[in-house]
């Protein structure tokens, strides 16, 4: 079975540490990703949402577990899929870098479908999920003011 990579990318003019605050409270995710409820299900390393958390979001009737994978502050936030989606390897790396006075998102997955002829389907599904995701934080962070999100743990 092929590798599916998904790519997207948004800029917005918040920078950096304000997107990176966004992506590692997970309570702000259902705000602008279209994602229906957050819980941490087991804190990280050192702590709530730092790296090996453990996070589950749900919408609608599928709930997804995703582990923290890595954490470059404000520069890298990369998650991969444990349970929720007949999906293998899933991982994503949110990239950040500051462009212009603001910040340029750039969002990568790759996975292997789980059952063959299935890899394009959940490829258009996830990569209109992505995208929505990507354009939903550039335009929440430029919109919330850096006070109001939780700083980087």
């Amino acid at each position: 079975m092929r590798k599916q990579v998904i790519d997207k990318q948004a800029t917005t003019t918040a920078n950096a540490d304000h997107v990176f605050a966004l992506l590692i409270d997970g309570s702000t995710w259902p705000d602008w990703s279209g994602i229906g409820s957050f819980v941490l299900e087991q804190a990280g390393d050192d702590g709530g949402e730092s790296l090996n958390a453990i996070r589950a979001f749900r919408t609608g009737r599928t709930t997804s577990r995703e582990r923290i994978v890595e954490l470059v502050p404000n520069r890298r936030f990369s998650y991969a899929l444990l349970t929720g989606l007949p999906l293998k390897d899933y991982r994503a790396d949110i990239d950040l870098t500051p462009r212009d006075g603001g910040t340029q998102i750039r969002w990568r997955s790759t996975f292997f479908p789980k059952w063959r002829g299935t890899g394009w389907i959940y490829r258009l599904a996830l990569g209109k999920f992505i995208r929505d995701a990507v354009n939903g934080l550039a335009d929440h962070a430029a919109r919330v003011p850096a006070e109001r999100t939780t700083p980087p743990r």
